[in-house]
Order: C-alpha cells, then sequence, then structure tokens
C-alpha cells in the first residue's frame, strides 16, 4: 500500500507540473491556429504514457538511483577503505589525494555510462546524423560526450577531495573553449555547445549530484553545501571540448586521407 501510495503522490505530482506545458501547447493549437491535429487521439495516448514514464522515472530516482550515488560515494571514501588501500600500497604518511583513486575511476566509468544512456543525447546525435546527412555519427558523437563527461566528473570530484576553489577550473575550461572555438570546423561549434546542455538532464543529473554530495560528506573538511554542488557544471562543460576535438581529429584524418590519394606512387 505505501508503493501504491507513493506512486499515486508523484503521478499527481507529475501531471500538474506537466499541465501547464500540455495547456500552452495544445492552447496555441486551437486557440491560435485554429487546427486540430490529425492524429489527436495517438497525441493524447502518447502523453499518458509520457506522463506515466515520468512519474515511474522520478519513484526510481528516488528510490534507487540517489541512495546508490551517495552510497557508492560513502564505501569508496570510508576511512577504513582509504586506509586499507594506503597499507596495501606500502605508503607511509598522511593520506592524500592520491589515496582517492577508485573515487575517480567510478566518477569516470558513470559519467561515460550515463551518458551514452541519455534519451537526449540519443535524440540530439539522431538529429545531428539526419540533418548532416551522415557526415556526423551518431556513436561518434555520444561516445566524445561520454567521455567528456567522464573526464569532467572525474576532474570534479578531484577538486572536491582537493578543496579546490570550483571558479579556477571553470575559468580555465571556459577560456580553452573560447581558444578551441577559434580553430575547430565550423559546422560542429553550435553542436558541441549543444552537447554540453543536453548532458544534464534526466539519468546523468541524479547520479552525479548524489555523488558530489556524498563525496564532500565524507572527505574529511569538505563542506557538503559548498563542495558537494558543481559537478553538473563539469558534465556541462567538458563535453563542448570533447565533441569540438572529435570533430579536428575527424578533420584531421580526412585530409591526412586526402593527401595519400594525392601522394604520387613511388
Amino acid at each position: 500500500m505505501n508503493v501504491l501510495a507513493a506512486t499515486v503522490e508523484v503521478i499527481v505530482a507529475t501531471v500538474g507540473d506537466v499541465l501547464p506545458i500540455a495547456a500552452i501547447i495544445f492552447g496555441f493549437q486551437f486557440f491560435v491556429l485554429r487546427q486540430i491535429p490529425a492524429s489527436l487521439p495517438a497525441i493524447l495516448w502518447g502523453f499518458g504514457w509520457v506522463l506515466l514514464g515520468l512519474s515511474l522515472f522520478l519513484l526510481g530516482l528516488e528510490w534507487c538511483l540517489f541512495p546508490l550515488g551517495r552510497l557508492m560515494a560513502a564505501q569508496l571514501t570510508d576511512p577504513a577503505f582509504i586506509e586499507a588501500g594506503h597499507a596495501a600500497a606500502g605508503a607511509a604518511g598522511a593520506i592524500n589525494w592520491r589515496d582517492y583513486l577508485w573515487v575517480y575511476i567510478f566518477a569516470f566509468m558513470i559519467g561515460f555510462s550515463t551518458t551514452i544512456a541519455e534519451p537526449s543525447l540519443i535524440a540530439v546525435a539522431i538529429k545531428a546524423n539526419d540533418v548532416s546527412g551522415g557526415a556526423i555519427g551518431i556513436w561518434g558523437l555520444r561516445i566524445a560526450v561520454a567521455l567528456g563527461v567522464a573526464v569532467g566528473i572525474s576532474l570534479g570530484c578531484y577538486r572536491i577531495v582537493v578543496g579546490d576553489p570550483i571558479h579556477w577550473y571553470i575559468i580555465g575550461g571556459y577560456v580553452l573553449v573560447v581558444l578551441q572555438t577559434m580553430v575547430a570546423p565550423k559546422l560542429i561549434i553550435p553542436l558541441a555547445y549543444d552537447s554540453g546542455g543536453v548532458t544534464t538532464s534526466t539519468v546523468t543529473v541524479p547520479l552525479v549530484a548524489a555523488l558530489g554530495l556524498g563525496l564532500s560528506e565524507t572527505v574529511p573538511g569538505r563542506n557538503p553545501l559548498i563542495d558537494g554542488f558543481g559537478l553538473i557544471a563539469f558534465a556541462s562543460l567538458f563535453p563542448i571540448l570533447s565533441v569540438m576535438a572529435y570533430a579536428q581529429l575527424a578533420e584531421l584524418r580526412a585530409w591526412l586521407a586526402r593527401a595519400q590519394k594525392v601522394k604520387p606512387d613511388e
């Protein structure tokens, strides 16, 4: 009964959140455009499935992903686990950032896997592939974005561990973005900037936010309010760099292929 009550509560809250969007869309359709869509029953049926799916997804976040992210961060930063690894390596002295290697590895893998599964990124990759006539590969773009998110989250976890100010990382990152924008292919620049935004969506954000909060709660001397947030900013920044780098590598590869074709036979 508790599960049923929670499910009904989330569905009601989701309907309340989505109704204003539906009111705007259907209001413009019926009162401004004054047209009834030919497939209105199918649209309404699909809209109902969207509400149900979104409600179940929110339940999954609350019951599974948020607790799992914080639990993994707590276990990987548990003093007993850190000290055991410290002793196994034969190290002496105080624990430092190198002792959190498994945290960085977990952050990289969770960033990569959640981004690959991100529905918004899949949609953008498919559209980019269609518009470009196949010049932009679906899997190539997804992997490039996922690598950017993975590196960004790993670096963000390192920042939490060492306690550095976040603004220096963000300023430095956007300086690199501006410099890379000057030399990247013009075709990819807008897509690269959009790719940074689509990563902060339904799958990636819950686990990344939970990881940051769990890490800041367990690393000695860190404040969850100050240090626990900011990982999502890293997840938005580094995909811009990785997508432009992906386009530059593809352009270099094409140039080398052309150079091999025009090379005279020896």
